[in-house]
């Protein structure tokens, strides 16, 4: 089936329903995401969105704390833009129908979280992500003009790349939409758009451990990259520092690792070693406080040095009652796992997270592809540089859709798209069997097992050596399994997982320094000299017809 539309949006969190409720203003919008619409990393984002809005707290501190977490590769001009739009942002949510948490003279609570000089954390208790989903998810059903389809797994945009004869007239390339695979109709349709927006949010899945639902597998990285456009700082993924270690899980499966919010540090909470030992402080003077990439690196130090799997977190001196008050989710899911958070250790271990780079966009969301849009998670703005401060997050998916509405409007307006005839419509000839289904599952094993060993918190030239051929060898795998396989989830899931795969770990053996995130022991210093720029990385082949 063909649906033609004004805009696309691919993923529905809060940068894609952000965007969806501004462009409803002036345009047809048609959502799709792959899994139920609630389901993002959104929806499991605990900590807050960062604003300024105490009277002790003004904007050029918020940009200091958020360049020196970047490391010297921030644009600060993306940076005060971003920050000084955020209480407007807040402000938003709130007409909108968001329930933050309050102060009991009824103002907003403020919480403070590791590399911010100021309690600036808006929140709804522990579980902010899923309170802003609700709203936003609210608001949407209440607007005519979005159609937003569930279990609906977007395959590759529609570029000149489909077009025959596969010639490019022009270096610039064009997006008019995407192919979709229908999951429950097992049919593929074609999604003809003026202006399409990637928010396909996060790839920790690529990860052995990781804090990020089975839904993100970085598709939007991917098909941005097999396009043709401009990606950049791929090696910097943030680990959590703090997710729940469970020594009955099983790591194999997708199952996220459950978060213990970095607000829990703010609050107070002290890591120790198995012992009881606090050791935060021979790392950093603020301790508990500094910013992730230090405190994960510490945590993995002292792993590796003990040969423990896990540190714990410590919050049993603080007050009963304002524990459960601000983390009652995470009092609720350490009690299921017989942990009393009131009273007992939290065991804990870092998990990939965050990805830092993305699809390079300007100040208005738009990538190097005319009429292709990316914000959130997947874009890279310049904001978060080789390190994100925490729950900037949030305030950039908000802010960049907003804008990334603004563009549209302009494109929409003056007809500056130019869809082609002759998109063809997707054909699926391949036939999936037992056996392949059983290679697929092996392959996205070996992929998480990859990264995690050789491109994780650490890394060294030897270790990204071997990862990158062992990435090569896997991605012709999969390119000839693809190929020969009826369209799936997991298919194109694991496509998604090794494009992924080779982009960090590329992306990371060009860096040859330490840097924010990106920490190589064979070159542990900064080189200002080489370095103080984002690594940026394009798909040379086009790889269309992976």
């Amino acid at each position: 089936m063909r649906i033609e539309t004004d805009i696309l949006i691919i993923g529905s969190g809060i940068a894609g329903l952000r965007f969806a409720i501004e462009a409803s203003r002036f345009a047809e919008v048609y959502i799709v995401t792959k899994k139920d619409k609630a389901e993002s990393n959104t929806n499991y984002a605990q900590g807050g969105i960062a604003s300024v809005i105490s009277p002790d707290d003004d904007f050029e501190l918020h940009i200091r704390d958020t360049l020196y977490a970047g490391d010297g590769l921030c644009d600060e001009k993306v940076v005060e833009f971003v920050i000084k739009e955020g209480p407007k942002e807040i402000q938003k949510l709130i007409e909108i129908g968001t329930e933050f948490s309050k102060t009991e003279n009824g103002r907003l609570h403020l919480a403070r979280e590791g590399g911010h000089s100021r309690n600036r954390i808006v929140h709804a208790k522990d579980l902010t992500g899923k309170e802003v989903e609700r709203a936003l998810l609210n608001k949407i059903c209440q607007i005519d003009n979005i159609h937003l389809l569930e279990n609906h797994f977007a395959i590759d945009l529609i570029t000149e790349h489909h077009l025959k004869p596969k010639k490019l007239k022009s270096k610039k390339i064009n997006c008019w939409g995407a192919y979709v695979f229908d999951i429950e109709k097992q049919v593929v349709h074609t999604f003809i758009a003026k202006c399409t927006l990637l928010a396909t949010g996060g790839l920790g899945q690529a990860y052995l451990h990781t804090t990020n639902p089975p839904i993100a597998t970085g598709d939007g990285f991917a098909m941005a990259f097999r396009a043709g456009a401009v990606i950049g700082n791929m090696e910097f993924i943030q680990f959590h520092p703090t997710a729940l270690y469970e020594s009955d899980s099983d790591y194999r499966s997708t199952k996220p690792a459950f978060l213990i919010s970095e607000a829990v540090r703010g609050f107070g909470a002290k890591l120790r070693l198995k012992n009881g030992e606090e050791f935060m402080h021979k790392y950093d003077p603020r301790a508990e406080l500094a910013p992730r990439d230090i405190v994960a690196r510490a945590i993995d130090f002292e792993l590796k040095k003990s040969g423990d799997k896990f540190v714990y977190l410590d919050l049993t001196f603080k007050d009963k009652e304002e524990i459960i008050n601000n983390f009652p989710n995470i009092y609720e899911k350490c009690l299921e796992k017989n942990i009393d958070i009131t009273k007992d250790f939290i065991p804990v271990i870092p998990a990939a997270h965050y990805a830092c780079g993305g699809v390079v966009t300007d100040l208005n969301g738009q990538t190097s592809i005319a009429n292709l849009f990316a914000t959130g998670e997947v874009a890279m703005t310049g904001l978060h540089g080789a390190n994100r401060l925490a729950s900037n997050s949030l305030l950039e998916a908000l802010v960049f859709s907003q804008y990334a509405a603004y563009r549209t409007e302009k494109i929409l307006k003056e007809k500056l798209y130019n869809i082609p005839e002759g998109i063809p419509d997707w054909v699926d000839t391949g036939k999936l069997t037992t056996e392949e289904k059983i290679l697929i599952s092996q392959s996205r094993h070996e992929i998480r097992d990859i990264l995690w060993d050789y491109v994780g918190i650490v890394r060294s030239n030897e270790r990204l050596s071997r990862a990158l051929h062992r990435c090569k060898l896997i991605h012709e795998e999969v390119k000839q399994m693809y190929h020969e396989s009826k369209i799936s989830e997991e298919i194109l899931e694991l496509r998604n997982l090794i494009n992924v795969a080779y982009m960090i770990a590329f992306s990371a053996s060009l860096r040859k320094e330490s840097r924010g995130l990106h920490y190589n022991i064979d070159y542990p210093q900064k080189d200002n000299l080489n370095f103080l720029k984002p690594t940026l990385i394009q798909n040379p082949a086009v790889l269309q017809d992976f």
